[in-house]
């Protein structure tokens, strides 16, 4: 058994001082406030629940600082990701993904959901085992300390009635059914979900999305939706419908869905991911790094949508920064302001984030949730003076006044750093490895 003392923590009844946290097997087992520290490992600032990072491709992390020096589109943007990922190797990927994971953890983040489909050696070919690439990932989480929800991506097309490219071959598996014979062979744990992915309407023709939305049905379901105007200008061209509609049709909304991006959506479409209760997950650094646009957030929730937030391709690894974009953006979109409250933001970056990648057990400092605490510096540049309450941690506070993290139990973050890793060091040799 072990006790974290925080001076003021984040509670479900709100923000409380000398909060005494005891853990046990990974599990809070109590929490007191205006209790003495004893001989408690003392844990300063605001502590607040783990965030949980919903939407995660960990190989675009060496496109940073890469994409930045032309102008372009999203699609543009897309043939540089597919220069890295013809790169990776098994190895590679798992060296890259650890140092990601790395910088996760020290960004307060202790669950990530990986949309994975970087799966089989170029040209398509298989590695041995076929999960290896899959299998990578999961290691390389475990090694940080870092829960992974692996969401395992069926991909089959380049675009809707388009042949895949030489590069996307890795992607594939031929068909849903071989995707889901392929994912059948993984094994999850207590650290480890086993999700369910389609790329897009573009990745995956319309008469396989049912097959991939029945084939793990416990499990958490994503699929990126309506990124582009081009993407729904195809699809009303090939099948007459938006993309929510056709996989409205195709039983795919539900409320272990998470619709990504969700940007260019009608009020029909709204209501479809609303009434369904399928999760929206908002990316808005990436977002804005790849000129997508803004997602009708609002709307969404009040239709019945639960908000989620995700780092995506890692232009930044920042999930305060994700959590008030969301409602700066709406600022920009409305000229007005007060959309979106900091508890309700921090919901959706920590308990709603969790449950929609599997893991409902996570995300709040409270008896029986999974022991993840993060420590947020309230003496910083950016944080000294405001206070030291929620809205603090969502509209001042940044990834780098994390000072501690504790995920599941273990104290992995201190004083800034990794307790085990050399996160800039590995960052740095392991974009290296695939980028010259």
């Amino acid at each position: 058994m072990t006790s974290y003392w925080c001076s003021t923590a984040l509670l479900p009844t709100g923000v409380a001082s000398s909060v005494l946290v005891t853990v046990a097997d990974g599990r809070i087992t109590a929490v007191s406030a205006d209790a003495q520290p004893g001989d408690a490992v003392r844990l300063g600032g605001l502590v607040v629940p783990g965030l949980a990072n919903c939407h995660s491709h960990a190989f675009h992390r060496a496109l940073r600082g890469r994409t930045q020096t032309e102008r372009g589109t999203f699609w543009t943007w897309r043939e540089q990701m597919y220069a890295v990922a013809s790169a990776l190797t098994p190895d590679t990927y798992y060296a890259l993904a650890r140092a990601v994971y790395g910088e996760m953890l020290l960004a307060g983040i202790t669950a990530v959901g990986e949309f994975h489909y970087l799966h089989h050696a170029p040209g398509g070919r298989r590695y041995d085992d076929p999960n290896a690439m899959g299998s990578a990932l999961i290691a390389a989480a475990a090694d940080v300390g870092l829960r992974i929800a692996l969401l395992d991506t069926c991909y089959l097309a380049g675009g809707i009635d388009q042949s895949l490219n030489e590069v996307q071959q890795r992607f594939s598996d031929g068909d849903a059914t071989a995707w889901a014979a392929r994912v059948a062979a993984l094994k999850g744990s207590d650290d480890v979900v086993i999700g369910a992915a389609a790329h897009s309407i573009r990745g995956v023709p319309q008469d396989q999305l049912g097959a991939v939305a029945a084939a793990f049905p416990d499990a958490p379901l994503h699929i990126h939706l309506s990124e582009q105007v081009a993407e729904n200008t195809t699809c009303l061209d090939a099948y007459g419908r938006t993309p929510s509609q056709v996989l409205d049709e195709a039983g795919f909304l539900s409320g272990r869905t998470s619709a990504v991006h969700a940007t260019h959506l009608t009020p029909v479409d709204v209501g479809l991911l609303g009434n369904s209760a399928t999760y929206s997950c908002f990316c808005p650094t990436t977002e804005r790094d790849l000129a997508d646009g803004i997602g009708p957030s609002v709307a969404l929730r009040d239709a019945g949508s639960r908000l989620t937030l995700g780092s995506d391709s890692h232009a930044v690894i920042d999930l305060f920064e994700e959590m008030r974009a969301v409602e700066l953006n709406e600022r920009l979109a409305s000229q007005e302001r007060g959309h979106w409250s900091a508890p309700e933001l921090f919901t959706a970056a920590t308990a709603d984030g969790h449950r929609s990648i599997g893991f409902a057990d996570a995300g709040t400092i409270q008896v029986g949730a999974r022991a993840d605490l993060v420590a947020v510096r309230l003496d910083s540049i950016r944080t000294a003076g405001t206070g030291g309450t929620v809205e603090t941690a969502v509209f001042a506070a940044s990834a780098a006044d994390v000072t501690d993290v504790v995920a599941d139990g273990r104290h992995l973050v201190a004083s800034g750093n990794h307790v085990k890793l050399d996160v800039p060091a590995e960052l740095a040799a392991s974009i290296g490895a695939v980028t010259t």
